[in-house]
């Protein structure tokens, strides 16, 4: 492997919080992504600096009030995001990269967060089978892995703001979604009233994740940052088997790095996060394995 890009510092941050899924278990993907080796990878086929800066502290479902039945856990989930923002913020104020590591991904309001309080509103690429753009109102489930994109946005409701926090953290109609093959109801109406790029894996199959990939990040790019936001489940489940909420027909093994190294060639982000790996339903940590890989290949890794 050889990497045509410039050394830069990784800032990795692990939030290893599952009260936003349905499912328990991906609070333990940090850590798999750990085990899998992600600094030693970075640091030896990218030549980048990585300061793993350790996890965020995370509260434990069952010592934890599940509060509002519409939103389970979001007093602690906001709790443990403004710990994530913090971490976020402060690195990418002395130029490094944040490369967050879930947990589920409502941690992502976190790394938005911070980086609107270091960069102002930014934009963002969604990479993931999921929407993630329910509201407390129209979720069927109440878990807040599916709001936090609606959060960012600043539509999700007053209960998830903070006196501090730049909501929404996105600019207007710098959104793109890729991959989506599951949407609610709510999520669909939203969708047809956003400024949002959207390649379901239907645009994927006719047309290829590179097109899909490039205007996504055409689209999302230009504001104050570019995040792109690696949800495991947007692979296909045969692939990477160990996701809070696998969903099958999603991104091969090949179409993943695919859309990963695009992100490298269209001139790298600002930010990134991977999150829903479960290792308890993993095989091999094969699920954490692959996200070392996709990390890498969005930091430049290529194969010559």
């Amino acid at each position: 492997m050889s990497v045509e890009t410039k050394p830069r510092e990784i800032a990795v941050i692990g939030a290893p919080m599952d009260l936003g899924a349905g499912r328990r278990g991906v609070d333990m993907g940090p850590s798999a992504i750990r085990y899998a080796g992600i600094e030693q990878h970075l640091v030896s086929k990218l030549g980048v600096t990585v300061s793993d800066i350790g996890n965020v502290l995370a509260p434990v479902a069952e010592s934890t009030d599940e509060g509002d039945e519409n939103a389970r856990f979001l007093e602690q989930i906001l709790d443990l995001c403004n710990r994530v923002a913090k971490l976020v913020a402060e690195a990418a104020r002395r130029g490094a990269m944040p490369l967050v590591l879930g947990g589920d991904h409502s941690v992502a309001l976190g790394s938005l967060v911070g980086m609107a309080q270091a960069r102002g509103r930014g934009g963002v690429v969604w990479v993931d089978a999921h929407g993630d753009l329910n509201t407390p109102a129209t979720s069927p489930t109440g878990n807040v892995h599916g709001m936090v994109l609606a959060a960012a946005l600043g539509l999700a409701g007053e209960a998830f703001g903070r006196d501090d926090w730049p909501l929404p953290a996105i600019e207007s109609g710098k959104l793109a979604l890729v991959g989506v093959r599951s949407l609610d109801d709510g999520e669909r109406k939203l969708l047809h009233e956003l400024e949002a790029k959207v390649f379901t894996m239907s645009e994927v199959d006719r047309i290829g994740i590179e097109p899909c990939m490039r205007e996504a990040l055409a689209h999302a790019s230009g504001a104050g940052f570019l995040h792109v936001s690696l949800d495991m489940d947007a692979v296909d489940p045969d692939v990477a088997p160990g996701v809070g909420t696998p969903v099958r027909g999603g991104l091969s093994y090949r179409e993943a790095h695919l859309a990963m190294e695009t992100v490298a060639e269209f001139g790298f982000a600002d930010s990134m996060d991977v999150v829903e790996v479960n290792p308890i339903l993993d095989r091999e940590n094969t699920t954490g394995q692959l996200a070392v890989e996709l990390v890498a290949s969005a930091l430049g890794a290529t194969i010559l």
